[in-house]
């Protein structure tokens, strides 16, 4: 039994709520943070109306844009990571809410591409990043241009935010979790006709004709950046993109680089900028001194970063997404002339294909103790900060679980009387069943486990899924927007993906195109 489980219901019944130790006959009612009466709803909801009336409307303009992208983190993700963290720190969770949640500003972002109901990361982010929508699998071209295509290329690039921020002066940064030539951070700086030519080894592989041409591989695009000074902060994971097949690993002696044109593009990055510094551990990162840091690179993975809940374990250690984008503003923030700052959550989405609800959770927790700790970094007087999600994830949350009841655990049901019931609730087929649980996956077995034999809050579990799939997919609906600071008041009702582009550049008064 997990500790928080522990914290969270040890005060009911000396804890006999817990998953799979409750005595038939106990019926006890939800725990809650405080006591609730019709008087205190109503004064919450006043409360409420008052502190809309009197937030400040920052209309800008914004010296600094910081933008948090969420990889796969729906309204599903948000409500369930909301309910999880509350219970990690005792409480019933539901009246729990995220750093993020709290922002005065919101909307729903629509998610389809230029050719995808339901889309991949690739064109969502270029969406979000340049103002244009295009298709599956493009990074920062418009719809021009064929996919596997690298002739197609030219003419079709679409400028992005961190492009024109460069060529206004200001410093800009990727933080991510994923590899920093991964799709999302990619479409930040790179122009191609895919986005799984990470290294020249992948563009030889998809397609000999572009590697033969000398197209260039997406983390090589990322070290051939030009525009303004370049750069100034990449954080993330994919070294193996980075370095030669004849250098190893630093940190896992039995790994290689990928790279076939014997180019060590870290090393280039080092003697490209004056100053500049490469880390791959977490004694690296703190050693970064941010007030004379000019061009950092920190790749803390071959391949992407490991995920919130594993990092303890890792051999050279990584630093947390909070503290790279702590360190990332640090170092930007130097610039009188301002920053725009990307920070990607990007495992969120990685835990929701494996079908594995903890880790996406955890995930979305620590994205949101990111966002909590730039906001009290910065002056929202002059930064908007934006919060969104690329798209979404098939997570459900269903069945009629008591409040309180743990996110990741066995549905039980009030009875008429409004007070828990003896029994976990059963399906027609007689089976007990979770709250959380998958449309599509590899949760889909073929035969039905017994889940009150399987401890369902074990990092490890994967949630049911309806349909049998190697990997969980993406969902289509809309996801969330939130903002706060200079100009977040453009953001608002239903809104296009692409318009995140223009409240962002309408901000920090780029101009227009």
């Amino acid at each position: 039994m997990h500790v928080y489980l522990k914290k969270a219901f040890a005060f009911i019944l000396c804890g006999l709520l817990m998953d799979g130790a409750l005595s038939q006959t106990v019926r006890v009612p939800f725990p809650v943070k405080r006591a609730e009466t019709p008087d205190t709803w109503k004064s919450d909801g006043w409360a409420a109306i008052d502190r809309a009336k009197n937030e400040k409307v920052r209309r800008g303009p914004a010296k600094n844009v910081i933008l948090f992208v969420g990889d796969g983190m729906g309204i599903s993700t948000v409500t369930a990571a909301r309910i999880f963290e509350g219970q990690l720190r005792g409480e019933s969770g539901e009246e729990n809410r995220l750093s993020f949640e709290n922002f005065p500003n919101s909307a729903f972002s629509k998610t389809y591409s230029a050719n995808q109901q339901t889309s991949d990361s690739a064109p969502t982010m270029s969406a979000i990043v340049t103002g244009v929508k295009t298709n599956e699998g493009l990074l920062s071209v418009s719809q021009r241009t064929t996919r596997g295509d690298h002739t197609s290329v030219a003419g079709n690039e679409t400028t992005t935010l961190l492009e024109l921020a460069e060529d206004s002066g200001r410093s800009t940064g990727v933080v991510t979790t994923t590899r920093v030539t991964h799709a999302t951070p990619a479409a930040c700086y790179a122009h191609t006709a895919d986005r799984d030519w990470e290294s020249d080894a992948d563009v030889k592989r998809r397609k000999p004709a572009a590697y033969d041409a000398g197209f260039p591989d997406i983390a090589r695009q990322l070290i051939d950046f030009k525009r303004g000074d370049g750069i100034e902060v990449v954080f993330g994971g994919g070294r193996s993109k980075f370095m030669s097949s004849m250098s190893r690993d630093p940190e896992y002696p039995d790994k290689m680089g990928e790279r076939l044109d014997g180019r060590n593009l870290i090393d280039e990055w080092i003697n490209k900028y004056k100053g500049s510094k490469y880390v791959w551990d977490k004694k690296g990162f703190d050693s970064i001194d941010a007030a004379s840091a000019t061009h950092v690179i920190g790749l803390f993975e071959p391949s992407h970063l490991k995920f919130e809940h594993d990092r303890p374990n890792d051999p050279g250690g990584e630093p947390s997404l909070t503290e790279m984008t702590n360190k990332a503003i640090d170092i930007l923030k130097k610039n009188k002339k301002g920053f725009f700052l990307m920070v990607e959550g990007g495992r969120i989405d990685h835990a929701h294909h494996n079908g594995n609800a903890y880790r996406a959770l955890s995930e979305t927790v620590e994205f949101s103790n990111a966002i909590r700790s730039a906001a009290a970094r910065v002056n929202l007087d002059d930064t908007l900060i934006i919060v969104t999600a690329d798209h979404s994830h098939t997570l459900t949350i269903g069945g009629y679980p008591v409040r309180g009841n743990n996110i990741l655990g066995l549905v039980r049901e009030t009875d008429d009387n409004g007070l828990l019931e003896p029994e976990y609730r059963r399906d027609l087929n007689g089976f007990v069943r979770t709250t959380l649980s998958y449309a599509n996956g590899r949760g889909a077995r073929k035969e039905r486990l017994d889940l009150k034999k399987v401890d369902t809050t074990d990092p490890e579990f994967l949630q049911d899924a309806m349909i049998p799939l190697a990997d969980e997919t993406h969902a289509g609906e809309d996801v969330p927007i939130f903002a706060t600071g200079a100009g977040s008041y453009l953001v608002k009702g239903s809104m296009e993906e692409n318009w995140i582009f223009y409240v962002m550049a309408d901000a920090m008064r780029l101009g227009r195109r």
